[in-house]
């Protein structure tokens, strides 16, 4: 949403805004000029022409309530985004997992070509320390969020797919009806335009089979159009060959970790390649890629003992996640998990069970609710005792204000500690940075 609103207010739109809680993203929209308001409130609507609201926003918000009250347009999220793609060349980046890695990858290939895109992505890219710019180009780069199905509001000349999984099933009920839209929404891609799938996904693959318009496959096996060969991974960075239906182009660069990354870096390859930028540039981009926040992102490297923060709140995620610490030098990787949404964890909750067999050492906390009433016999509890069912020997369970004093206490060099999920979570990774430079 702040990057809608930071693409409106550079473009001369009048904006306004609520949230529940300040913080320093809310100050940057300020400086732009943006009203700003703490707490949902019917007043804060009455001026608006237009009121845009996300996924997270029930019918029962009273500002919500207000502008259908008085004729006041409505638009989703995603609608917003829509209007502001007219008359751009789009290239939108979808899938359950890796979608803000790949916008910003892309975003970050284009600016470095000279595109000059207008990029929307859903977190901060740090290159640009931000989550959205407004280029004077012809191009725009979007991350299309799929929680709500949205997405088909939009209509790109472009798309990159990373993936389909088993998530948002709050809103999706089944995976046939999760499948089902992601086919709808590749046949969205323009004609004359090209669709960027995964080639490592089974899913994906089995879509493809009856689409008539143009699509490359990339991936980490030779069976796609874009692969990877002679992989290297060291700590958190990577080096691999990349080959174009058997014929190798270079030798390309990533600082991040992880194979799941180097899939991702090819999925922009084949981007930079349909679109005619030289392979130098795209070496150069994604050599000079400093990454998004939250995303493996190191908030403390102090006497042998390291402290990253990561988005992950999915079981594939957390998984691929610790895979990449894996390679890391360490003597114990210590994972901290906040559930993110009662559904998800209810729905999710055997997975979850098994996702964290990398780690050496497992706090988990309270479930992040994120505007859900609680679902009876699903709390962060339950997480706790699918790990112990699944033989994990050290695993504990916190509450939030309780883990940094703990790890503080516990923590040695060589150890690697990562804070999970995608609620408030991160701010545990900062508190805990602060208190390991004080006590060591």
């Amino acid at each position: 949403m702040s990057g809608i609103a930071h693409l409106l207010l550079k473009n001369g739109a009048k904006v306004s805004g609520s949230d529940l809680k300040d913080g320093p993203i809310l100050a940057e929209l300020r400086a732009l000029g943006c009203k700003v308001y703490i707490g949902h409130s019917p007043e804060n609507a009455k001026s608006a022409d237009v009121v845009v609201y996300s996924s997270a926003i029930k019918e029962d918000n009273p500002e919500m309530q207000e502008a259908k009250r008085n004729g006041i347009t409505v638009m989703q999220r995603a609608q917003m985004l829509a209007e502001l793609m007219l008359d751009k060349k789009v290239l939108t980046v979808t899938g359950a997992h890796g979608k803000t890695t790949v916008t910003s990858l892309a975003s970050h290939l284009l600016i470095e070509a000279g595109f000059s895109p207008t990029v929307a992505i859903g977190g901060i890219l740090r290159n640009l320390d931000s989550n959205a710019s407004l280029g004077s180009g012809d191009y725009f780069v979007a991350e299309a969020d799929e929680s709500d199905g949205s997405f088909l509001y939009y209509k790109p000349d472009y798309s990159i797919i990373t993936n389909i999984d088993y998530e948002h099933l709050d809103y999706y009920r089944d995976f046939a009806n999760i499948v089902d839209t992601f086919r709808k929404f590749l046949d969205n891609t323009k004609e004359g335009g090209c669709v960027f799938c995964c080639g490592d996904d089974t899913n994906l693959k089995n879509i493809l089979r009856d689409y008539k318009r143009r699509f490359l496959l990339f991936g980490l096996s030779g069976g796609s159009d874009i692969y990877a060969d002679n992989i290297s991974i060291k700590g958190l960075a990577s080096r691999f060959d990349c080959l174009r239906k058997g014929k190798r182009i270079d030798t390309f660069r990533l600082s991040l970790g992880g194979r799941h990354n180097v899939s991702n870096a090819l999925a922009v390859i084949a981007v930079g390649l349909e679109l005619g930028i030289k392979v130098d540039l795209i070496k150069n981009s994604l050599a000079s890629y400093q990454g998004a926040k939250r995303r493996l992102q190191t908030k403390l490297d102090y006497k042998g003992i390291r402290v990253l923060d990561d988005y992950g709140h999915h079981p594939t995620e957390i998984q691929a996640t610790l895979s990449a610490l894996s390679y890391v030098s360490h003597s114990r990787i210590i994972a901290v998990f906040q559930p993110h949404r009662f559904s998800r964890t209810k729905f999710l909750l055997e997975d979850f069970g098994r996702s964290f067999k990398e780690a050496d050492y497992v706090i988990i906390t309270d479930i992040y609710p994120a505007s859900e009433p609680p679902i009876a016999g699903i709390t962060g509890r339950s997480v706790y005792d699918k790990i112990k069912m699944n033989g994990h020997k050290e695993v504990h369970f916190l509450p939030k204000e309780e883990i940094v004093k703990h790890l503080t206490h516990i923590a040695r060099p060589g150890d690697l500690i990562i804070t999970l999920g995608a609620g408030d979570i991160t701010r545990i990774s900062d508190e805990l940075a602060e208190a390991i430079k004080r006590k060591t």
